[in-house]
This record gives structure tokens, C-alpha cells and sequence, in this order.
């Protein structure tokens, strides 16, 4: 759990104002998680103190303390990464401001002269920003989903088949379902691991299977993933077609 992850290549434009929003919330999940440990640390505490050092439970409390300790590193590590991140914001806000100076100044040679470093120093504060979005994202963890089913009340009847893809950055996720008489769901796939990025949202697309030569397209949405981050598994209910009539169910765990 929050180790680094396979990097993704990383990005030619930096995304700050979104580079922001990720922070943000990636912090807010940490935190969250090192709150609900917390109390389960406390917990176990008071345990230890009724059960007169129960060798189970202190066992229990010291692997909750060292996985803290992870969490509390890993939450320094992302915030050292977002606090460099700024100064190359910064960095690189000031080479833009010098090269609209200097493109408007005479065309002398120390002008030209100035303009080609200025030129060069934005382009490796848009490179160093461009690496830290990378190394960021494989600090993010994991989303590890898993397919619930869709739902469409009467929409949905014995013998349809469909086939959701779910598309994120490079990431896909497709699988194919067929309703059964029960209305059981029969899926050829439960689960799939995303890898968290910074620019991405999830793309979800539902086509029903009516014949070999017959598609046709339920819905398709695009859903943001900020609120993903958060210690407990979420359950998501995401309106696949405008009326909201086919929902695809699925849980969602941050690892």
C-alpha cells in the first residue's frame, strides 16, 4: 500500500491548477487514514489496559503503529514533492514573464542573447515540473475496483448482454456481462487495479450486445476520481444514460 507504482510517461505539459485539486485531496486521504488508524490505535489501547497486556492485541497495536509510521513518511514524501513542485511553478511563472519581456524588447544581441536563456529556463522548469507530475502520481497507490453489476430496473432483461470499457490515461478496462434469468449478472471480469493520475478522468462507455453486427450504445459519461481518495471502499452508483435509467455499480477501494 503506497508504494511507488509503475511511472507512466510522464506528461509534456504541466497541469498545475489540476496538479492542485490532486494534492489537495490526495492529502486529505492520507490524513484520513492516518485518523482511522489512529483511533484504532487508541482502541487497542485501551484493550491492552482492560486485558492486562493481552499478547494478541499488542502484536495487533505495534503493526498499527508501524504502518502509521509508513503512512506519516509516505504523507512527508508527497508533500516535499508538492512543495518542489511550487518553486518550479514559480520558477518557471518568472521565464515566461522575462521571454514576453524580452520578445518585446529591441532585437540586439544581448536581447536575443537573453531571450535564448530565458527560453532555455522555462523549458527545464516545464520539463522538472512535468517530472515531479509524474513522480507524484506513482505516490498516489491504487484504485482497485471491482464490477457490482449494472442496474436499469426494467431496462435490463434475461438474455441481454453487454460491455462496459472504462478508459483511464492508458489504463483500459473492458469486460462483458449477460443478464440470466434469475437476473443474476455473469461478468467475465470482477476487478481491475487502476494506477491514479493527475490529468485523467475515468471514461466509462456501456454498449449492449445485441447481435454480432448490432451495438448499441447505452451511454457513455466521464467521472472524476478526487473523491476516490478516502480510507474505507466506496460504493458508486454512476448514470450511465441521461435519464439515469442504467446505472453501473461499482466499489472502489484506495490502496
Amino acid at each position: 500500500m503506497f508504494t511507488g507504482s509503475t511511472k507512466l510517461p510522464p506528461a509534456k505539459t504541466p497541469q498545475p491548477e489540476r496538479l492542485d485539486e490532486v494534492y489537495a485531496a490526495l492529502r486529505r486521504g492520507l490524513q484520513s487514514y492516518l485518523q482511522v488508524h489512529q483511533l484504532e490505535l487508541d482502541t487497542l489501547g485501551q484493550q491492552i489496559r482492560e486485558n492486562k497486556r493481552n499478547g494478541r492485541l499488542v502484536r495487533g497495536l505495534k503493526a498499527v503503529e508501524r504502518f502509521m509510521r509508513r503512512l506519516e513518511f509516505h504523507l512527508s514524501k508527497v508533500e516535499e514533492l508538492y512543495d518542489a513542485y511550487c518553486i518550479q511553478r514559480r520558477l518557471r511563472d518568472g521565464a515566461s514573464k522575462m521571454v514576453a519581456a524580452f520578445n518585446s524588447a529591441t532585437g540586439s544581441k544581448e536581447a536575443r542573447e537573453s531571450l535564448s536563456e530565458a527560453s532555455r529556463g522555462f523549458r527545464e522548469c516545464t520539463e522538472h515540473m512535468c517530472s515531479l507530475e509524474s513522480e507524484l502520481e506513482s505516490h498516489m497507490g491504487e484504485f482497485h475496483v471491482k464490477m457490482k453489476g449494472l442496474a436499469g430496473f426494467a431496462r435490463l432483461c434475461a438474455g441481454d448482454q453487454y460491455e462496459v470499457l472504462m478508459r483511464y490515461g492508458r489504463q483500459r478496462w473492458r469486460l462483458r456481462g449477460r443478464v440470466e434469468v434469475s437476473s443474476k449478472q455473469m461478468w467475465d471480469s470482477e476487478d481491475y487495479i487502476f494506477l491514479p493520475l493527475v490529468a485523467e478522468l475515468l471514461s466509462i462507455k456501456v454498449t449492449e450486445l445485441k447481435s454480432l453486427a448490432n451495438h448499441v450504445v447505452v451511454g457513455s459519461v466521464s467521472c472524476e476520481m478526487l473523491d476516490l481518495f478516502c480510507p474505507l471502499p466506496q460504493t458508486l452508483a454512476v448514470d450511465i444514460n441521461d435519464l439515469g435509467t442504467v446505472k453501473l455499480n461499482l466499489e472502489v477501494t484506495w490502496r
